[in-house]
């Protein structure tokens, strides 16, 4: 590890604030990874006629635990459990014996239920747990952030590059481009092509990508019209050095530092915006596991406060430590603040 990343490191973690917020995240988030095995209606493993089955894996129809029905075991009904326990079996559930798609058939109230000792944060007004359905959402929102802001780095780095780099007609009808593009109206045309076609997570994902690269192509245009007119930079085009590998090689390190500082809000604002769209039902299919939709429930269901507390103590959450750890970031990325304190150590 070289001394300047040494120093980025070290000023990423001086930021206590921030540092903390990753670890939490991190943690947050590697945890929804395993949803499947934290809430789910089916076991994790079974053991049944002398020998061990995996439902959370494996398809497993009720005709060959001794039923007579012959579709996919429904672990939850007492025929089903009955079965297994005559056979002298066990079942190792889920911490959270339900998941974010099949409603409780055995609801004690009439849904949406309140937090009980079953559902700790009570059921939707479908009677899904909300706990179980906010565990694959988050999940959900946050591999969907990443996605949505790794391509849109791709995308918007390149184009700013190209702008920068080569500048002259290049840059200006490039930039004239952006500044049209930029100027459609997003949401007006998520809701025009909804009415068209059923929206997805991937027809989400194109079309989002379409947009968010757009505020990353100034910051890097910028960095690179900088950094190419640097005496290094001069010298490899007089050396007669490729376009391609001056770019590769010294031009883009420079601008990459402002991009990284950028990641961290595209992430927070692409989480927020499926949010929004799921709200307004244009987002995600019915029945999809959605921080926006249950913020819906919660609007449609005030007699169920649970609901929209949950949803937004959640999106709260997740979106202030993405936005503490793009301050860590920009301040451990900081040319001023890395000087700072390599004259602290100095001294």
């Amino acid at each position: 590890m070289n001394p300047v990343t040494r120093r980025r490191l070290d000023q990423f973690k001086a930021n206590r604030r921030g540092y903390h917020s990753l670890w939490i995240f991190m943690l947050l988030f590697v945890l929804s990874l395993f949803a499947e095995f934290i809430a789910n209606n089916k076991p994790i493993v079974m053991h049944h006629e002398d020998r061990y089955w995996f439902p959370i894996f494996e398809y497993y129809t009720e005709a060959e635990l001794g039923g007579e029905l012959p579709i996919e075991a429904q672990y939850w009904e007492p025929y089903v459990q009955k079965l297994v326990e005559d056979s002298g079996g066990w079942m190792l559930w889920p911490l959270i014996p339900y998941n974010y798609k099949n409603p409780d058939l055995y609801l004690e109230s009439a849904a949406p239920a309140p937090p009980s000792y079953k559902h700790w944060l009570g059921t939707d007004d479908g009677g899904k747990d909300v706990l179980a359905r906010l565990i694959y959402g988050f999940r959900l929102s946050v591999l969907f952030g990443i996605t949505l802001t790794i391509l849109s780095a791709l995308i918007g780095v390149f184009v700013g590059a190209i702008q920068g780099y080569f500048g002259g007609m290049i840059d200006l009808v490039g930039q004239r481009m952006v500044e049209v593009w930029g100027g459609l109206p997003v949401l007006l045309l998520l809701i025009i092509l909804a009415s068209v076609v059923e929206p997805n997570v991937f027809w989400l994902l194109g079309i989002l990508t379409l947009f968010s690269w757009i505020p990353l192509v100034g910051v890097v245009r910028a960095e690179v019209l900088r950094t190419r007119n640097f005496e290094y930079v001069r010298a490899a085009r007089a050396a007669g050095v490729s376009d391609l590998y001056i770019l590769r090689r010294h031009v883009m390190p420079n601008a990459m530092v402002a991009t990284l500082t950028f990641l961290p809000f595209i992430l927070s604002g692409a989480v927020t915006t499926l949010t929004a769209l799921d709200f307004l039902g244009f987002g995600l299919p019915a029945g999809s596991p959605s921080l926006g939709e249950l913020l819906a429930q919660g609007k449609a269901n005030l007699h169920a406060p649970w609901l929209g507390l949950t949803g937004f103590i959640t999106l709260g959450v997740m979106l202030t430590l993405l936005i503490f750890i793009g301050e860590a970031v920009r301040d451990a990325l900081d040319p001023r603040r890395i000087m700072a304190v390599a004259s602290a150590a100095a001294t």
